[in-house]
């Protein structure tokens, strides 16, 4: 096994554009092109463009695809229409969480599941074995795929430039298939921004044509191509939240502030639900730490894994932080103590290098985009 990083379809395009690149889950990504800032407004005011063929997807076909799901998964897939896409988690039989997902149903019996790039491998070898005794396959398709995303308010008109698909009729966590710039491509209306946009899925060899046709229609629409740094920025703003950061195997979603995934009402047993009962009803009683956000009253930016403190105790930890370009301050994500979670609690702060930063305690998200 070679230890080099994988390539997108895309990676001597990035390079072309000057782009700052970094090993991220194994693969070689564009970390930012120019101004983390700029690209961060832009997706904010008009519209980026990103390169997210570090993402893994996974088919899942036959007679019982949605029963190996439901099974597999926390998630009530069931009740997904063909077309339509929802987000839920894979847990592991203590409750933990493995990976948060989206799933696209396809077809009648075929279905996508798109795993975060660190754990796409963890993801397939859960599903390949819970697959045991269902009438179903699982297919590794990360070769298969490329994905490119346009996010932003000008999103939808640039690419309405390019295809003859009916975006308007698309809603938010629904995919079709069409051709955009005559790329034949799963068009989803999904993404990780906190704004409206579309993740295009492709074949590889057609990423660049579709890059350089997003491109070219967006440019008088003010769309520059953008890095997974300012994708961070973005969903911290957006409140959403990130494997590895605010969800991990140690965190049930419960804990996470997310049990309304898990759907308990749902046929049959699945993967984890007697750890999860169990989650559910302790949140009741005694409510676990609670995922709020933390806004700088100074200029210190917080980082993941400081201690988050009040009257000289520590009463929970940052799992994300950065500047926010939208608030013009620095902003954190942490997991705090439920009688500390309240917003506008006084005397919060972040323990940075030992100095106690006060911090303002809101509710997520920072941001919300006009509808």
């Amino acid at each position: 096994m070679s230890n080099a990083p994988r390539l997108t379809a895309l990676d001597a395009l990035h390079r072309s554009l000057g782009a700052t690149m970094t090993d991220f889950a194994g693969w070689d990504m564009p970390l930012r092109y120019g101004s983390e800032r700029d690209e961060h407004n832009a997706v904010r005011t008009k519209a980026g463009l990103f390169d997210l063929s570090h993402m893994g997807e996974i088919t899942v076909t036959g007679p019982q695809a949605v029963d190996l799901l439901n099974y597999a998964l926390v998630g009530n897939i069931g009740t997904v229409g063909p077309g339509r896409a929802r987000y839920t988690m894979i847990c592991r039989e203590d409750g933990g969480i493995l990976d948060d997902l989206i799933v696209y149903r396809l077809g009648e019996d075929e279905y996508m599941v798109v795993a975060n790039a660190g754990n796409a491998q963890i993801v397939l070898d859960a599903l390949t074995a819970r697959a045991q005794g269902f009438d179903a396959t699982v297919r590794d398709d990360r070769d298969a795929y490329a994905l490119i995303a346009v996010q932003g308010p000008e999103s939808p008109g640039i690419l309405k430039s390019l295809t003859d698909a009916d975006l308007d009729g698309l809603k938010y966590y629904a995919g079709l298939p069409g051709t955009v710039a005559g790329v034949p491509a799963l068009i989803a209306r999904t993404g990780y921004t906190g704004e409206d946009g579309f993740e295009l899925f492709v074949e590889p060899q057609h990423a660049e044509k579709l890059w350089q046709a997003l491109t070219e229609a967006g440019a008088p629409a003010g769309l520059i191509p953008c890095g997974l740094s300012c994708r961070d920025t973005l969903r911290l703003e957006a409140g959403m939240p990130l494997y590895g950061h605010e969800l991990t195997t140690a965190l049930t979603p419960f804990d996470a502030g997310l049990g309304r995934v898990v759907k308990f009402e749902k046929d049959g047993d699945f993967v984890g639900r007697e750890a999860l009962t169990a989650a559910a009803e302790r949140a009741e009683s005694a409510p676990p730490r609670k995922l709020v956000g933390l806004i700088a009253e100074g200029r210190r930016v917080p980082r993941a894994g400081m201690s988050v403190v009040a009257g000289g105790t520590v009463i929970g930890e940052v799992t994300s932080g950065a500047p926010s370009p939208t608030l013009g301050k620095p902003i954190a994500m942490a997991y705090v103590d439920a009688v500390h979670a309240a917003p506008g609690t006084p005397g919060v702060g972040v323990d940075i290098r030992g100095t106690h930063e006060p911090y303002e305690v809101v509710a997520l998200p920072f941001y919300k985009r006009q509808k």
